[in-house]
């Protein structure tokens, strides 16, 4: 970071207690969580009409920007990857990886989708092939397309489209913040476009936005990844849901949450990482083996040879019957993405420096598909078959789609201790969530510093344990509703945000080949 930078931030940096906070940013976004969660509680069901309401409008009135979104990202994200752009490293031509493949895959996955595969990984797929709430294109219900394209249409939610808007993100913010020495934060991207001006109102703005929308974000998935485990331990154990278990196994994730932010992002991040990603992948061993082996290989086999074509139908929606499941899964889907890449896309730059564009892009956009196959085949065909062949509780379809993953292991050999650990999956899935957030609030409430006071660390942990609680005491699942309404339409303006990321994205690569074939004779 030159000496103007380090001023500038010297400038807004206000020390107290021990923390370094970013004035206006820090102040500002624990005024505006504050305020909503008040809010919230006093005026639940007011909170919930409106934010609905907003909801509604923008996938409405806005449903081609969310379609285009994705793809113009992954147009970019290939495109660039395979140019001589691909060859930059992020972090400079001397930098080194601070974490194996393995650990870096998965955090990925750990922070961007490992607990929504807990969660939709059986339901999503059973759900199209039953007309639970929809199916792709209006097929027929039961139908050999609609198995065929049940799968297919998870995978493509969860999948490279999904995962080229993250890759944009992260891509720009780490190579802005390690090849030209501008803080780790949203609003550095922006500098090829508005210059110095990123560090006055409109840079505040553009980091306000992205801190409010990972909180309230990260605050939904905590609460409602709350109330799904509290299903679980109802399910498997008898005990009663109350809204006292509830807070209890937040305020649980919660310290785990701080546990994991204050040993960092090695001691306690990467820990909990590999932790999930060796049970998941125990867990999805057994669901291969135990479950129907064959029609889960077939399926792997038939969506992986279909993904292109059956992708570019689903990515078209002008002239499409089936309008209404579009806008209550894909656009929904789409919005989440947007909603998310500013948490999702710091905190993969965060774990990036070291790797080229071109390792970058084959890693974040390729690993999390090929997974997503996978994992979707296994679970997803296992539960059709299950309602095909009359088996256990699935043998009417989805009753409460929370409880879908432990009604199919209920049917399997061994369902008692592949339960628990699939109830404890979500519950670290959740931690892992958590506690990456809290680094990254941590870094855009900072000024953009990878190294904060671990009370400053601990501070958003709790705060996003916090608010949860308030929300999920004072209104229930109509305020965790209200609050992922929110966070959808925030999604709006960031579309755009994203959009202008690529543009930044291009002039600093460019400008920076320039650099290192000028410097090349040089080095010779």
């Amino acid at each position: 970071m030159s000496d103007i930078i380090k001023q500038r931030d010297e400038n807004k940096t206000v020390r107290a207690f021990g923390m370094q906070m970013h004035n206006p940013i820090f102040f500002l976004s624990a005024f505006l969580v504050l305020l909503f969660s008040g809010l919230t509680l006093a005026f639940p069901q007011q909170a919930n009409a409106a934010l609905n309401g907003a909801k509604t409008w923008s996938l409405t009135h806005f449903d081609w920007l969310y379609a285009i979104t994705p793809i113009a990202s992954f147009i970019f994200c290939i495109g660039i990857a395979i140019s001589p752009l691909g060859k930059i490293r992020l972090g400079g031509k001397d930098a080194e990886p601070a974490y194996s493949v393995p650990s870096w895959i998965a955090m990925l996955f750990s922070a961007g989708v490992g607990i929504g595969f807990m969660f939709y990984g059986t339901a999503e797929p059973l759900g199209y092939y039953t007309n639970w709430y929809g199916t792709p294109f209006d097929l027929e219900a039961g139908s050999k397309a609609a198995r065929h394209m049940a799968l297919s249409t998870s995978v493509f939610h969860w999948g490279i489209l999904a995962w080229s808007i993250y890759a944009i993100v992260g891509l720009a913010l780490g190579f802005f913040a390690f090849n030209k020495g501008l803080p780790l934060s949203v609003r550095s991207a922006f500098y090829p476009l508005i210059g110095d001006r990123i560090w006055g109102r409109a840079g505040d703005f553009i980091d306000l936005l992205a801190v409010v929308s990972t909180v309230f974000g990260l605050a939904c998935t905590i609460g409602i990844g709350a109330t799904q485990a509290t299903g679980g331990l109802a399910y498997l154990f008898g005990v009663t849901p109350s809204l006292g278990l509830q807070i209890g196994l937040i305020a649980v994730m919660t310290l785990l949450a701080i546990f994991s932010v204050v040993r960092g992002v090695k001691g306690g991040v990467k820990l909990l990482s590999n932790i999930n990603m060796t049970l998941a992948g125990g867990l999805l061993l057994f669901v291969l083996i135990a479950g129907p082996s064959l029609a889960i290989a077939k399926s792997i086999g038939s969506v992986a040879l279909t993904h292109i074509p059956d992708s570019l139908k689903l990515a078209n929606w002008l002239g499409r019957e089936d309008q209404q499941f579009l806008q209550d899964w894909t656009w929904f889907y789409w919005a989440w993405w947007i909603a998310w890449s500013p948490f999702v896309g710091l905190f993969i730059a965060r774990i990036s420096k070291g790797r080229t564009v071109r390792e970058f892009m084959t890693g974040v956009l390729f690993a999390p598909f090929v997974i997503g196959v996978v994992w979707f085949c296994a679970f997803g065909e296992t539960a059709i078959t299950q309602y095909e062949t009359q088996s256990g509780d699935l043998a009417t379809g989805i009753s409460d789609a929370s409880l879908t993953l432990f009604q199919m292991l209920d049917a399997m050999p061994f369902s008692q201790v592949t339960s628990v650990i699939a109830l404890g999956l979500m519950i670290i899935f959740i931690v892992t969530s958590a506690d990456s957030g809290a680094l990254v609030v941590d870094n855009l409430t900072s000024g953009g510093r990878m190294q904060t006071a671990k009370r400053q660390r601990v501070l958003w942990a709790a705060l996003l344990g916090l608010t949860a609680i308030s929300l999920l005491y004072g209104g229930g699942t109509k305020a965790l509703q209200a609050l992922q309404a929110g966070t959808i339409t925030v999604a709006l303006p960031f579309s755009i945000v994203v959009l202008m990321f690529g543009v930044c994205l291009v002039k600093g690569l460019r400008d920076e080949l320039k650099l290192e074939k000028a410097a090349a004779p040089d080095a010779v």
